[in-house]
């Protein structure tokens, strides 16, 4: 299939680099050009411009928050301007379920199709075609898009017709991350400080009743010698948890531990901690009961 994709960063870079495994005709924009090299040489054409990535069957856009998406979507010659009628734009960006509704009508009323196919996982997980889907949209364009999805994930969900169904469970699922990585890093303070062990204890959680990737990743990253390198940035994961407060004021759903969420990364960005992987969170509690070994959060 010929399709585009926009957005090349930590995440972007691999799932167009598994669509052209698969041996899709992809075509890469980038607002940073150089991004796009090494995929160049895997066989991708580079747009000079977001039209040029437009021209195919589909597009993805992979990019950080709903100002980007707003950028390329509503440009004078962006996705809404460009994509050909029946053809379909994929967004797997983590955005508002407000920007994903307006997405949707928007591309209906230019006769092209919208599908949301938000991921979970890590880069190292969309180098390797190991995500997780959550697709929302119109049967039809998703059954048409289903064979991309399969290239970038080891499995796809699907939440029914509407394309923000996929934003709001997206969010929700990155609420609950967070949640894990902030009672982690409690739960390794305490321990820490009455003279544990912090990695035996990690061992002990996940051989039992902890023994899920969420706990056995994260918690690696938390008992580390040194903070994690930003496979998904703390001001992002910020970005989200805003989101998903959002969305529970829209829908009149109290969220009191996505409170202290957002308070514990407001924190972490006030003490330089904006280049952090946002599992930085969970070595937050160490600083605060004065650990030395843990009291640089915001070394780079």
């Amino acid at each position: 299939m010929k399709i585009g994709f926009i957005g090349l960063g930590h995440m972007g870079s691999g799932m167009a680099a598994r669509l052209i495994t698969a041996g899709h005709e992809v075509t890469v924009y980038n607002r940073t050009p150089g991004k796009a090299g090494a995929l160049a040489a895997q066989g991708a054409k580079v747009a000079q411009t977001i039209a040029e990535a437009c021209q195919g069957a589909a597009v993805f856009t992979m990019l950080a928050n709903d100002e980007a998406v707003e950028s390329v979507v509503f440009a004078e010659r962006g996705i809404l301007a460009s994509l050909p009628n029946g053809a379909i734009h994929i967004s797997s960006s983590t955005i508002s379920v407000l920007l994903s509704d307006r997405l949707e009508k928007a591309h209906r009323e230019a006769g092209q199709r919208y599908v949301a196919a938000t991921v979970l996982g890590r880069p190292e997980a969309a180098a390797a075609g190991k995500l997780f889907v959550v697709a929302a949209g119109a049967p039809d364009a998703v059954a048409d898009v289903t064979p991309l999805l399969e290239a970038v994930g080891q499995g796809t969900t699907l939440f029914g017709d509407r394309g923000s169904a996929a934003n709001l469970v997206k969010l929700a699922a990155n609420f609950m991350t967070a949640s894990v990585i902030e009672s982690l890093g409690e739960a390794m303070a305490l321990v820490s400080k009455g003279n544990i062990d912090k990695r035996r204890f990690l061992e002990f959680l996940t051989s039992g009743n902890f023994n899920a990737p969420v706990f056995r990743i994260f918690g690696e990253l938390i008992v580390a010698d040194a903070p994690a390198p930003a496979g998904f940035a703390a001001p992002l994961a910020f970005k989200d948890i805003r989101l998903a407060l959002q969305a529970g004021e829209s829908l009149r759903v109290p969220m009191p531990f996505a409170s202290v969420l957002h308070d514990r990364f407001v924190e972490l960005l006030a003490n330089g901690g904006d280049k952090l992987d946002w599992s930085a969170i969970g070595r937050v509690q160490s600083r605060d009961s004065a650990q030395p070994e843990l009291a640089e959060i915001s070394a780079s």
